[in-house]
């Protein structure tokens, strides 16, 4: 397919795991009877297909492999088997430090990577200027980067990968380390790419970003591919991996699940009571739903300031968000919480009562608790979804009870949106200087 910048299949890496050193020199001696090794899987059969011009988002819990991936796509790492072809000219940002010579200065490093991607050096002098504004750390530039902070050492790294004109980036949550205005501007070229077409691979764990700057994302756990899909279904699945509440396809043959597939999946039977939950409101019916059921949310709405269920409220207006929730094993310590999120899946806002130190007691077997959140409304006009949830800690471990992501839609009417996602409700003065 000509439109494919990346195709992966069936890809393996095994690494063998060694208890003492001297057992990798016996086994490479032969000397013993049978392997005196284990096998790590870190990536088991993966399959993944980029197109030209797409930003995909890899993500997934430490060690699920994310890293393993793109150091093989990248030629840094050989796949145990299977092929992995790439159309394009690769530009890739991995771990701080890789393809960097500490001995050399900044401007020195700058022409090493050039020329192991494939420039020459008059190439390189033509993007000279460009890539010293974009790193912007001054006459540190002459210094060796041993001496560099993290900040400044991912600033010039990440200045050489953009400004060598790459058709593909490959990114790898490097830019966690540069302070706020340097990431802000890094994501203003990451635009900048997507409108021109450029490939963009991306590793990181800021799920908000994952969710506004890709089209599609792939969610791996402990080297298996779980899914792939729009960033909002795949996010919230890969939620329900970090609480231990995704339910694995029990063969180790069975297929991997689609989008809706995997969402059936993790969300199981609805309980009854969820049919008339929303009390009077319109429910999502793709609400994704999972927990332990110890307790159990049998009702939820929203009223407005006049104490009606509606699920459009005024801008700057007061709103209350109410579930209803029903304890069937005893808990120490519930917590309740709600999270308003944009219609891409980035969580825009909320809290809990824990937060709040709100509630912090125990409840036995059978009570019911009613429970209402009630605030000003400054989102910016527009759609939102509400999801709500009842968690707690056990012996130190954290553990979801019960959750409801994107349980009801939340219109916000406006007659004036600021910029952002919040009203930050400025007064403004302007006076004659005299």
């Amino acid at each position: 397919m000509d439109n494919i910048a990346i195709q992966v299949k069936n890809v393996e890496k095994v690494y063998k795991l060694y208890d003492r050193p001297s057992d990798r020199i016996i086994e490479a001696l032969g000397f013993g009877h049978g392997r005196r090794h284990k096998e790590h899987y870190a990536l088991k059969g993966v399959d993944l297909s980029i197109r030209q011009g797409e930003c995909v988002g890899i993500i997934g819990t430490n060690g699920s492999g994310k890293s393993t991936i793109l150091k093989i796509i990248t030629g840094v790492v050989n796949p145990t088997s299977g092929s992995v072809t790439v159309n394009g000219r690769i530009s890739a940002l991995l771990e701080l430090g890789a393809g960097f010579n500490m001995e050399y200065n900044g401007i020195e490093n700058i022409y090493l990577n050039g020329t192991m991607i494939g420039f020459s050096e008059k190439e390189i002098d033509e993007k000279m200027d460009a890539i010293l504004a974009f790193a912007d750390i001054g006459e540190y530039v002459y210094q060796p980067v041993k001496t560099y902070s993290s900040g400044m050492f991912v600033r010039l790294a990440f200045a050489v990968a953009i400004n060598i004109d790459p058709e593909i980036l490959i990114v790898d949550e490097a830019l966690s380390v540069g302070d706020v205005f340097f990431q802000a501007k890094c994501y203003h070229k990451f635009e900048e790419f997507k409108e021109m077409g450029k490939t963009i691979v991306f590793v990181s764990h800021d799920l908000s970003s994952i969710s506004k700057y890709c089209d599609r994302v792939v969610l791996l756990n402990q080297g298996v591919k779980l899914g792939e899909g729009e960033p909002k279904k795949m996010i919230d699945i890969y939620k329900q991996v970090l609480v231990g509440q995704y339910a694995a396809p029990e063969a180790e043959g069975d297929s991997l699940l689609d989008d809706e597939e995997l969402r059936r999946a993790a969300a199981g039977e609805k309980p009854a009571e969820n049919k008339a939950a929303a009390g009077g409101m319109a429910e999502n019916p793709e609400l994704l739903e999972y927990g332990s059921k110890k307790a159990v949310i049998t009702e939820y709405y929203i009223t407005d300031d006049k104490g009606t269920k509606t699920s459009a409220i005024l801008k700057g207006n007061s709103f209350t968000i109410h579930m209803k929730v029903h304890v069937q094993e005893e808990i120490r310590a519930p917590i309740f919480a709600f999270t308003i999120k944009n219609v891409r899946g980035t969580e825009i806002t909320g809290t809990n009562t824990m937060l709040e130190k709100a509630f912090l007691e125990p409840v036995q077997a059978g009570e019911d608790r009613q429970v209402t959140f009630t605030q000003k409304m400054n989102l910016q006009g527009g759609d939102y979804l509400l999801s709500l949830g009842v968690t707690g800690y056990e012996n130190d471990d954290f553990t979801v009870y019960h959750r409801l992501y994107d349980v009801l839609e939340l219109t916000v009417i406006s007659d004036k949106d600021t910029v952002g996602f919040y009203d930050m409700d400025s007064t403004v003065e302007v006076r004659r200087d005299r």
